[in-house]
């Protein structure tokens, strides 16, 4: 993903180092590529998907996990309500759940509408806003949220979410605001418990820490 997104920038007409500096720039104050490409340059966010997320032969990068679909399983629906956020696109974030065998057990779909002028992406607060429209929750306090990016945890927390977990696949290397990054075990063991936000390295640690929203 983020060597397609680089080579999205370098097709603006910038060098291979002026595109990643860009890159950067833009995932860092806005939470997301696109969002910077689409307020300051004339570009169609639906091509973007195109080359970018709709070009990726996601068969061949990710896999159903019966452990991941286990613990999907095993959470009380008579509690909570599973709800995907993301920062792609519908039909991106639909194949991706096509694929891990989870789309019939999401109750529904918040993501960034390219077809909406200025469509809000995580961490803007009205992204989160959305977020409790759909899923109709009017008390913050209620609202369970992971996510792999200390960035977004954050936008959650500021509303008011007060079950925030941030993921970190340790040992994997990414590719972050066009930056490649490995995450470690140190970097890991160096963020837990910060500001209160439990870190985990596997999402099956989520029975340990949200009990209460798991069958008993």
């Amino acid at each position: 993903m983020g060597e397609r997104i680089h080579a999205y920038f370098v097709k603006l007409g910038l060098s291979h180092e002026e595109a990643s500096e860009l890159h950067l720039k833009y995932y860092t104050q806005y939470g997301l590529a696109l969002r910077g490409l689409t307020r300051h340059h004339d570009i169609d966010p639906l091509d973007f998907d195109r080359q970018c997320d709709g070009s990726l032969p996601l068969e061949n990068m990710i896999n159903f996990d019966p452990r991941t679909r286990k613990l999907f399983e095993d959470i009380d629906r008579s509690k909570v309500r599973v709800w995907g956020l993301t920062n792609a696109y519908r039909s991106h974030a639909e194949r991706v759940l096509r694929i891990l065998k989870l789309d019939d057990l999401i109750d529904g779909l918040v993501y960034c509408d390219y077809e909406v002028k200025d469509f809000s992406c995580k961490p803007e607060p009205e992204f989160y806003q959305l977020a409790m429209k759909k899923a109709n929750i009017s008390d913050p306090s209620k609202c369970y949220f992971v996510d792999d990016s200390r960035g977004n945890i954050n936008g959650a927390r500021a509303q008011g979410w007060a079950k925030c977990v941030h993921f970190c696949e340790k040992g994997l290397e990414a590719m972050e605001g066009g930056r490649t990054k490995q995450i470690n075990h140190e970097k890991v063991a160096g963020l837990e418990g910060t500001d209160g936000v439990d870190v985990i390295t596997t999402l099956d640690e989520l029975r340990d820490v949200w009990p209460e929203i798991f069958k008993r």
